[in-house]
């Protein structure tokens, strides 16, 4: 229950956060994402086999992502019919500073305090300290992609 409360004050900072021009994704186009993500380079076949989502629905979806910048798509060297898609080299950091949104005003509002009350200090620190301890030991693909997308920026930008 806490989870599923925790999760939708999240979700409803990052929509209504203007830190990012990245609307808020259906469940169809976030699944093409999330696997994007973890298969970069993968041809629309790829992606339909691997979701179970309908060819025309994933290539409707990927133009969908394209347009807003989240992809990048280009025609595979090996056979030029086949589109080759990767999140787009902008979007890992789009991501970054969206998930940098602070959730202070959402939740002392969903606890019915004021935000700058001791009890939503009181809180927030126990919930970061919970998320440090929970942080797992190895990251996934969408963290490993954020990390080198930071690391990239670093180098480019001394």
């Amino acid at each position: 229950m806490l989870g599923r409360q925790l999760a939708k004050i999240g979700e409803g900072v990052l929509r209504g956060s203007t830190a990012s021009p990245v609307p808020f994704l259906p469940a169809g186009p976030s699944l093409v994402l999330r696997d994007v993500f973890a298969n970069p380079d993968s041809s629309i076949t790829d992606i339909t086999a691997r979701t179970g989502l309908p060819q025309s629905y994933v290539s409707e979806s990927v133009a969908r992502l394209r347009e807003q910048g989240i992809v990048e798509t280009a025609a595979d060297p090996a056979d030029g019919r086949r589109t080759l898609v990767r999140v787009s080299a902008r979007h890992p950091r789009t991501v970054a500073a969206k998930g940098s949104a602070p959730a202070d005003a959402a939740l002392a509002e969903a606890l019915g305090e004021p935000a700058d009350g001791a009890a939503v200090t009181e809180i927030i620190g126990t919930l970061t300290t919970l998320a440090a301890r929970l942080r797992p030991d190895a990251p996934g693909p969408i963290r490993r992609q954020l990390d080198q997308a930071q690391l990239d920026q670093a180098l480019r930008d001394p």
